[in-house]
C-alpha cells in the first residue's frame, strides 16, 4: 500500500500511514437490544466478560455518609432457572454471576454506592433483581437515580429487618422524610425494584406491583444511576435493565447521523476518554449495548500511531481511523463495520469507509465537545 494512495484518498497528508490486517474485529457481545438511534435506548448488565472478586469495570465505588467504603465484587451465585425445566432431570438452581457488596461495617449511617459512571440519564424506566442475604443492624438493598454526586441523589431501597420499601431524596447530604409502604421483603430471596423517571415524576414498583402513588420533584433533571446499600448489609443484585431516552453527546450525534445516512453499515463506533474514565473505551456506537466497553488492540494502537487499519473479522470488513481534533491532534478512534465482499482488499475497505470519518471529523474541534 503506497502513501500516496493515501494522500490522495484522504486529501491529508497527516493522515497517511500504512496498512495493517486486523485480526480482532470481534464486536462486543450484544447484551441488549439495540435502539434505533434518536429514540429510545436499552442497557442490559451484562457480567460475563467481568473478573470474579473484582467490581464490575465502567462503576465506581462512592459513600454517602459515614464509616467504611463498601465492598463490591462479582461474584457467582446461585440462582432458581427464569423458565420452567424442560425435563424433571434438568438442574433446579444454576450459577450466575451477580453483584455483591459484601463490606459488614456497621456504622449507621453508611451508605455505600457503586455508580455507572459511563453514561447520565435523564427520562427513564430501570428494574433491577436484588437479594438481602444478611445484616445484624441492617439488611437492605436499593437502587439511587439522577445521582449527582455522594450527596446528591434519590433512592429506592427495600428493608427485609424493617419489612418496608421507601423513596426518599438526598439533597446537600440530608435526607428527607422517606415515604413508601409497610410490605413484606423476606431475606434470602430475590426480589425485584422498578423505578420509572420522566420529567420530575416518579413512580416506583415492588415486584411488579406499583407501591405509591406517582412522586414529583424538581430538584435533579438528570444525573447517573448506582447500586445502593446501608451500614452492614450485604446485597446482591442481578439482571438490572434500563430502557432510555438518550441523552445525545456530539459522539452520539455523529454516529446516528452515520448510520442514517450511509444505509449499508453494519456498525459505527467511535472510542474515547472522558473525564470519568480515563481507559479508551466506548462512547458512542451504532449498538447501545456497546457503550462503556474497553477499546480493543487497534483502536488503542489507531489512537496511540495515528496509524489506519483495515482488515476482515467474524464475517465483517472493518476499519479503524484515528479522529483529529481541531489541532490535527488524535483524540479518538473510529470504528467502521460493513459487509464483506469476495476479493475485497484492504484498500476497498480502507475507501469504502473512509466517507464517515469525512463526515464525522470535521465536526469534532476537541475530545471535550465530543463527549460531553
Amino acid at each position: 500500500m503506497s502513501r500516496w494512495f493515501f494522500s490522495f484518498l484522504l486529501g491529508l497528508g497527516t493522515l497517511a500511514a500504512p496498512l495493517a490486517r486486523s485480526q480482532d474485529g470481534s464486536p462486543s457481545a450484544a447484551a441488549t437490544n439495540a435502539a434505533a438511534p434518536g429514540y429510545r435506548g436499552k442497557w442490559t448488565l451484562d457480567l460475563t466478560r467481568e473478573k470474579l472478586g473484582e467490581p464490575p469495570r465502567g462503576w465506581r465505588s462512592a459513600l454517602a455518609g459515614q464509616g467504611r467504603p463498601g465492598q463490591w465484587q462479582v461474584i457467582e451465585d446461585e440462582a432458581t432457572p427464569d423458565f420452567v425445566p424442560l425435563t424433571p432431570e434438568a438442574p433446579q438452581t444454576a450459577r450466575r454471576r451477580v453483584i455483591a457488596q459484601v463490606a459488614k461495617d456497621p456504622t449507621d449511617e453508611r451508605f455505600p454506592l457503586l455508580i455507572l459512571d459511563d453514561q447520565v440519564f435523564g427520562d427513564f424506566v430501570l428494574s433491577v433483581r436484588f437479594k438481602t442475604v444478611s445484616g445484624v443492624l441492617e439488611q437492605m438493598a436499593g437502587v439511587v437515580f439522577r445521582v449527582q454526586d455522594e450527596r446528591n441523589f434519590y433512592v429506592v431501597r427495600a428493608s427485609s429487618l424493617g419489612g418496608n420499601v421507601r423513596f426518599y431524596r438526598v439533597a446537600n447530604g440530608v435526607r428527607d422524610a422517606p415515604l413508601g409502604p409497610e410490605i413484606a421483603v423476606p431475606r434470602g430471596q430475590w426480589h425485584e425494584l422498578s423505578v420509572t423517571a420522566r420529567g420530575n415524576r416518579f413512580t416506583v414498583a415492588f415486584n411488579g406491583r406499583q407501591i405509591l402513588p406517582e412522586l414529583t420533584d424538581n430538584s435533579f433533571a438528570e444525573g447517573k444511576i448506582g447500586l445502593w446499600t446501608k451500614s452492614d448489609a450485604v446485597s446482591y443484585f442481578s439482571d438490572l435493565r434500563i430502557e432510555y431516552r438518550p441523552r445525545l453527546t456530539l459522539a452520539k450525534e455523529l454516529v446516528a447521523e452515520a448510520m442514517k445516512r450511509y444505509e449499508r453499515l453494519l456498525a459505527v463506533k467511535i472510542f474515547a476518554t472522558t473525564s470519568a474514565r480515563s481507559d479508551l473505551h466506548c462512547v458512542a456506537s451504532s449498538d447501545d449495548g456497546d457503550l462503556g466497553r474497553p477499546a480493543g488492540k487497534f483502536e488503542q494502537e489507531t489512537l496511540a500511531t495515528a496509524e489506519i487499519y483495515a482488515g476482515k473479522a467474524d464475517g465483517r470488513s472493518v476499519a479503524v481511523f484515528p479522529i483529529r481534533d481541531r489541532n490535527g491532534d488524535p483524540v479518538a478512534a473510529l470504528r467502521v463495520e460493513m459487509k464483506r465482499f469476495a476479493g475485497q482488499t484492504d484498500e476497498n475497505i480502507a475507501a469504502r469507509a473512509l466517507p464517515v470519518l469525512r463526515l464525522i471529523e470535521p465536526r469534532v474541534i476537541s475530545l471535550k465537545e465530543l463527549v460531553e
